[in-house]
């Protein structure tokens, strides 16, 4: 039989968190020994989620009456600013655990950065330098012995995947990048807010934190660290479209000076072409949110601007696997030492 590895989950009752189980339900290295929610506590799992009504699952709990000793790994699905102190806690008593931060508390590297667009005081900088950024395909070799891997947030996930390779190379001109970026509602959490209403959200497209969306920093960290260059900034955009999972971002880049979007498209072919979860589309196939719904694959192309000088790039995901539980899952694989896709190798659901 092989390795049963324990895990919690932080957060089970969010739609982050409630995918998480749906996955480590079928990984044969995990066993759920713990989850916690907050309003939820005491209930069973299948009260929250009814789709759980098939399984046997931990019933919810306080995260005070979780039991840490008893676990390998913790997968924290909680709001940004709570992260902090539960990761200090958790390393102080058990050192062992290894956490899989799927909030926004440890992906930037500098807690300056993080108050300004958090509004909260980083309260774990002692902790903070040992994050690894949980970007598989990017940090691989750092993740394999991170003990704090902070998951990258859904844009950036599906933005960076298309960008860094061509940043890193010396492709593109990271000083002139427009990104348009569209997600399901899901994206928004489960709270109760008046512009996720059913009433407000369906039949229409609306853009939200216009020029001060959260995801900004960690795509400028990311891109800047891949060309070499300091105090990146991009342009960045969001909107809301009404389904409740997908997300697709489409960047408009302008080329270094004697490149071509064929330079482009063939380098990331070339990055991409041992990985399992990233799939650069033929030549005259653009990628859509079908085509990746429900699992853990990326679907990229690159387009030729009729602006010379110019290209476009599209990427695609789940915002809930790949964008979020599904990245979470595959660097527990990598930091364990198990195969990579064990547990994700599900495929798009269609229609």
């Amino acid at each position: 039989m092989a390795e049963q590895l324990k895990i919690g989950v932080l957060g089970a009752s969010g739609y982050t968190g409630a995918d998480l189980v749906r996955l480590a339900l079928r990984h044969p290295n995990m066993e759920i020994v713990a989850l916690t929610a907050n309003s939820h506590a005491g209930k069973p799992m299948r009260a929250v989620f009814k789709h759980f009504a098939h399984v046997d699952l931990p019933d919810l709990v306080t995260i005070d009456e979780a039991d840490w000793g008893a676990l390998d790994a913790v997968f924290c699905g909680l709001p940004h600013g709570t992260t902090h102190t539960i990761t200090r806690e958790i390393f102080a008593s058990h050192p062992h655990v290894k956490i899989i931060d799927m909030s926004a508390d440890f992906r930037l590297r500098d807690a300056a950065i993080y108050r300004s667009w958090y509004g909260v005081e980083h309260s774990a900088t002692d902790i903070q330098p040992e994050a690894v950024y949980g970007l598989t395909e990017v940090y691989r070799e750092k993740i394999r012995n991170a003990r704090l891997i902070a998951c990258p947030g859904c844009y950036p996930t599906a933005v960076l995947l298309a960008l860094v390779p061509l940043a890193k190379a010396g492709l593109i001109d990271v000083s002139d990048i427009v990104i348009d970026a569209k997600s399901g509602v899901s994206g928004a959490g489960r709270g109760l807010k008046e512009n996720t209403l059913f009433c407000e959200s369906g039949e229409g497209l609306s853009p939200y934190a216009v020029g001060k969306h959260r995801h900004m920093p960690e795509i400028e960290q990311e891109i800047g660290v891949a060309a070499g260059v300091a105090d990146l900034r991009i342009n960045f955009t969001p909107h809301l479209i009404p389904m409740s999972r997908g997300e697709l971002c489409t960047s408009y880049l302008r080329l270094a000076a004697g490149k071509t979007a064929a330079d482009l498209r063939h380098q990331l072919i070339e990055t991409y072409a041992n990985e399992p979860f990233v799939t650069i589309a033929d030549e005259d196939v653009l990628p859509q949110t079908q085509m990746v719904r429900g699992s853990n694959y990326v679907v990229v192309n690159v387009i030729p601007d009729r602006i010379p000088g110019r290209a476009i790039v599209i990427s695609t995901l789940d915002n809930l696997v790949k964008g979020s539980a599904g990245q979470a899952v595959q660097n527990f694989n990598v930091a364990f030492g198990l195969d990579e896709t064990t547990g994700i190798e599900q495929l798009p659901l269609f229609p």
